[in-house]
């Protein structure tokens, strides 16, 4: 399978690859950072039947979720560990905070063992690391306490602390 760039002169940058099904896909990301997932017809490959708007959040959020290579869970002692990629959007009430501002091993027992910002790692972040819109944060922890974090971290968690089971 391959991917073929095409520049959109006004517009933006195309990008169209075929399933190995034979489905024609693309992505059209704007010059304004507007982008839009395509899907074509397999009779006519120039046909696009539908095309979906996607924010650069619900971008970054889809191309998590699509990652070819997720993390396995580790089975230690009867408790599955996780580890998960969990991006600071726009709408997160922790970009430009400091990652202590999360509380998020006291509110979830999950740990933030590194934040990933653009070409660069930051592993094992202190409490002082300010949190930028953009970054990535990997968490480790129980299935639980890490759904939690990603919860606080995107602004639409209640609050509530988890509890010692």
């Amino acid at each position: 399978m391959g991917t073929r760039r095409s520049t959109l002169p006004g517009i933006g940058i195309q990008y169209d690859f075929a399933t190995e099904g034979g489905r024609h896909i693309s992505v059209v990301v704007h010059d304004d950072g507007r982008r839009f997932l395509g899907f074509y017809s397999e009779d006519d490959p120039d046909a696009c039947q539908h095309a979906v708007p996607l924010s650069s959040d619900e971008a970054t959020a889809l191309a998590h979720l699509l990652d070819a290579a997720p993390t396995d869970a580790v089975r230690t002692g009867g408790i599955d560990l996780v580890t998960e990629r969990i991006p600071v959007t726009s709408k997160s009430p922790y970009g430009g905070k400091l990652l202590g501002d999360t509380k998020a091993r006291t509110r979830t027992g999950a740990s933030i063992v590194a934040v990933l910002r653009r070409a660069s790692a930051h592993p094992s972040p202190e409490p002082d690391f300010r949190l930028a819109i953009g970054d990535t944060l990997v968490a480790v922890g129980t299935r639980q306490g890490v759904d939690a974090l990603a919860d606080i971290i995107a602004g639409t968690s209640s609050g509530a602390t988890l509890s010692d089971d």
